[in-house]
């Protein structure tokens, strides 16, 4: 939430936006709170609050969600933002925070139709350590290429251990955890292609 110039708080316009598409998504599906809160896992006062902007949905959250509407992450909060351009500027890139975990979440290359691939800038803190439950996308395939500091990637219980320059490769089948091991942040490229 931003602070109002009357020292109110005034709703994120990426968060409204982000609320009104994941109410849309569950209209679409004729749900009620409580069966998307049966499907997702996740209570229906945070859903509630989340589709009213109450709140800026952390990415286990979203990841969550994403799980049960088919979708990544990033064609979510692609669905949000105007209609890409083929050519997309640094400034011009969505940036989303989980300011909760102190992941940032750059959209280098959104998802784009007719196209199957993304490139994702990622940054956590030092100590940051993020778990998802399942892939957004079941078989979904993920290139991480870390570019400065290190990153503990967790896939099926077994955890890699990547620093400056190295790459690992897979594709999405269960649980997954990111964690910043180091006292310094990590900044790494996240290539996703849907199966």
């Amino acid at each position: 939430m931003k602070q109002t110039a009357g020292g109110g708080e005034a709703p994120d316009t990426v968060d409204t936006r982000l609320g009104a598409r994941l109410a849309e998504l569950r209209a679409e599906r004729g749900w009620s709170l409580g069966e998307l809160a049966e499907h997702s896992g996740v209570s229906r006062s945070t859903l509630s609050r989340a589709e009213r902007a109450e709140i800026s949905p952390t990415a286990s959250l979203l990841n969550r969600l994403c799980h049960v509407y088919g979708r990544t992450m990033s064609q979510l909060l692609s669905e949000i933002e105007s209609e890409p351009a083929l050519l997309v500027r640094a400034a011009e890139q969505p940036v989303w925070e989980d300011r909760s975990s102190g992941f940032v979440r750059r959209s280098v290359s959104p998802p784009h139709t007719g196209l199957r691939g993304e490139i994702i800038e990622g940054r956590l803190a030092a100590g940051a350590d993020i778990a998802y439950d399942r892939p957004p996308v079941p078989g979904l395939e993920q290139h991480i290429w870390v570019l400065e500091g290190a990153l503990d990637v967790t896939i099926q219980e077994v955890e890699h251990r990547l620093g400056a320059g190295d790459c690992l490769r897979m594709r999405v089948w269960g649980p997954t955890r990111f964690r910043c091991p180091g006292s310094e942040a990590v900044r790494y490229v996240l290539a996703v292609v849907l199966p």
